[in-house]
């Protein structure tokens, strides 16, 4: 368990994190949002111990940060932005050196090693200069370095930062498979992550917490959820006639594509569907929204900055 309280960071007069609380149990995969500057990344420094807070407190299955600091530290597997590693050295050297520092030894030690570069996919590398990789490859070496010793609690910063699609697939995959039993947050600008591998969301702007709560929850505030999106082979001269459908709040148009709007989050897709069928309307296709993520991200924020 993972237990914030009223964390505040200040850079003099400088408020980066400011009265921050939640609580992160084994089994959660946390996604932590946020615009550039929002307190993401000073928040995870707080958390894995690299930054000490102004005021509040972090405990960390039940060690306090601040009494038992580096017993804190051998249970977070951390991935800092940027990836940082020693570039003069291979990949091989690089983990080996960091199973050392975490104190593996022997046959543990060499298990770990041949599991993490299988399940990172860094046979191809694993003998060249960190210096000499592509941004990718590096990320991906940060993140096995993350995971080497096995922790209960995993702190990635923008773990898929740099990766091509397929490796964002295999990373996300590998992560639902370890937060089987362990914590994980994840800072990320990527909103199809937290629909992809987080069952939690938490959206801070400015260093203040604007939203706790499951991806489903966060969609549920999107002003598209259960709206239902058309598109016409040609758009119809009477399709503003779907305004007056029963809990229809509205429409809007774009090309040839209408998008309706439901009123209370009221399910509307069968009075639509039925109205366009009576109408004798031409269509390509048509879809209910479950909710945009990108919408009540940038509504959340907006808010969030003019508090």
């Amino acid at each position: 368990m993972i237990v914030i309280n009223q964390l505040t960071k200040s850079f003099g007069e400088f408020v980066a994190v400011n009265n921050l609380s939640f609580d992160v149990k084994p089994g959660d995969v946390v996604g932590f949002l946020g615009p550039n500057g929002a307190g993401k990344s000073t928040t995870m420094k707080m958390i894995t111990g690299f930054l000490q807070a102004t005021s509040g407190t972090v405990k960390v299955c039940d060690y306090d940060i601040e009494e038992n600091p580096q017993a804190i530290k051998e249970l977070i597997g951390y991935l800092p932005e940027g990836a940082p590693a020693y570039g003069d050295m291979t990949v091989a050297q690089f983990l080996d050196f960091i199973a050392d520092v975490r104190g593996l030894t022997g046959a543990v030690k060499s298990a770990r090693l041949k599991a993490v570069v299988s399940a990172i996919e860094l046979e191809s590398v694993l003998y060249r200069p960190i210096d000499d990789l592509s941004k990718g490859f590096k990320r991906r070496v940060g993140l096995a370095q993350a995971i080497i010793h096995d922790p209960k609690v995993l702190i990635l910063d923008e773990p898929t930062d740099g990766l091509d699609p397929n490796q964002k697939h295999q990373v996300r995959r590998l992560i639902q498979n370890l937060s089987k039993d362990k914590i994980v947050i994840i800072s990320t600008h990527i909103l199809e992550e937290v629909t992809a591998v987080c069952n939690r969301a938490i959206i801070i702007s400015d260093g203040v917490k604007l939203f706790d709560g499951t991806p489903k929850t966060l969609l549920g505030k999107s002003r598209y959820h259960h709206a239902v999106t058309v598109e016409f082979a040609q758009m119809p001269d009477s399709v503003e006639s779907l305004v007056g459908l029963a809990e229809v709040s509205g429409i809007e148009q774009h090309d040839n594509q209408v998008t309706v709007f439901s009123d209370n989050n009221s399910i509307i897709f069968n009075d639509v569907f039925n109205h366009i069928k009576n109408q004798q309307w031409q269509v390509n296709g048509i879809y209910a929204e479950k909710g945009r993520m990108d919408d009540v991200f940038r509504e959340l924020t907006a808010m969030g900055a003019h508090r």
